[in-house]
């Protein structure tokens, strides 16, 4: 049997690329012996999230050493004169890669990593990916893969919580083509990436729905939906409430619900008090149990400015929604011409759509929402694993 490794900043927290890798994880795990490596400590360890206890998965908890106070200031020197004289070469980016990677904390995690004498290890997110593919030449007989959660635009243009700076871009994918393979999300990443690096040839494999559906909604609740995590602009309710302001002005049936935690919740309930929405708009905090949101609206809004893959796309159609969301390209790449698609950012545009969406023909849509949504069940997913672990 073979042995897996995910390599993971977390997976005993919220948020949508825990959700995801653990569904990959438990569904890989009637296959192979799986073991998730995260940095999560030891006491925040809680295998219900997830539903993480229902599958046979060992779990090995690392944490770095601490850096020497000389060795870490050369490090950062050579980091900083990478990244302000934009180095391209790529014998350059492999000192930077030794530098923002001290030779301390490489040792340490390559040597988790050969104790575990995996077949398979799965770097998860970006930097992870890029620490995986340092570490490649002392896991010589180990496949190690990058899965790359954010999308290219995210990590690469500015505006972005993840933004990395464009002195990175040239780095990463160098380092990125040491992998065995590099997994993106969509398409549209993985064609722009070979646009800038001819020589680097990304795979793509959609996110899985991660959850159980719930009864399908009946389209006759005269409510918006939107689900996510409150950080920094990524999600974009800041521009979903101004909308539904517009929107209210001319409406006064329709109720917007917007699901989620974070650091941005304060701003959010500010909007809504500035304009005297109290009454229509709703912010709920997250739950287990997302599924009865899903069932009780009757549109969902994605008002991303970014998104690496719209998860919640996926979950929204599997319950019968049609669906608002910015035009980014993974929307139109899961959805093509079923969504109604407003210009990112565009509060106008926004507003404009969620009036378009009250006037629809609910059924036909809901109809076309469910079988798009298949396309997306676990089981054709996890194929394309199987194929990529075994090639």
């Amino acid at each position: 049997m073979k042995r897996i490794c995910f390599l993971v900043d977390s997976i005993f927290s919220i948020g949508g690329v825990q959700r995801v890798t653990a569904v990959i994880a438990k569904e890989l795990a009637k296959t192979y012996d799986v073991t998730i490596v995260t940095f999560d400590h030891p006491k925040d360890q809680d295998t219900n999230l997830y539903g993480l206890d229902e599958a046979s998965i060992h779990y090995r908890f690392f944490a770095y050493p601490s850096v020497g106070y000389i060795y870490q200031k050369i490090c950062k020197a050579y980091s900083g004169f990478y990244l302000k004289y934009g180095l391209q070469s790529k014998w350059a980016s492999n000192i930077y890669a030794h530098s923002s990677f001290p030779a301390p904390l490489k040792k340490a995690l390559t040597k988790t990593l050969q104790n575990g004498n995996y077949d398979v290890i799965i770097g998860v997110h970006a930097p992870l990916a890029c620490r995986l593919a340092t570490m490649k030449s002392n896991l010589p007989e180990v496949k190690c893969l990058g899965w790359i959660h954010n999308s290219y635009h995210a990590l690469f243009d500015k505006g972005s919580k993840y933004f990395i700076g464009p002195e990175r871009k040239r780095h990463y994918i160098y380092q990125f083509r040491k992998l065995d393979h590099t997994i993106v999300l969509c398409k549209h990443d993985a064609e722009t990436y070979h646009q800038y690096d001819p020589a680097f040839n990304p795979t793509v494999i959609y996110n899985p729905l991660t959850l159980v559906p719930g009864a399908p909604s009946i389209g006759t609740t005269k409510s918006f939906l939107a689900v996510g995590r409150f950080s920094h602009q990524h999600k974009g309710f800041d521009l979903l409430i101004e909308a539904f302001h517009l929107f209210s002005q001319r409406n006064k049936e329709w109720k917007l619900d917007i699901v989620g935690e974070g650091v941005e919740e304060n701003l959010y309930r500010s909007l809504i008090k500035k304009y005297n929405l109290e009454e229509r708009v709703t912010i709920h905090p997250f739950t287990n149990q997302i599924q009865d949101y899903y069932s009780k609206a009757q549109i969902y809004v994605l008002s991303s400015r970014w998104e690496g893959f719209g998860l919640v796309l996926v979950e929204a159609m599997a319950h019968g929604l049609p669906v608002i969301s910015s035009d980014l390209p993974t929307s139109k790449e899961i959805m093509g011409n079923f969504g109604l698609y407003f210009k990112n950012g565009d509060i106008e545009d926004l507003a404009k759509k969620l009036e378009d969406a009250t006037h629809i023909d609910w059924k036909t849509k809901s109809q076309e929402a469910f079988e798009i949504a298949k396309r997306f069940d676990i089981n054709n997913i996890i194929q394309r694993w199987k194929e990529l672990i075994e090639k």
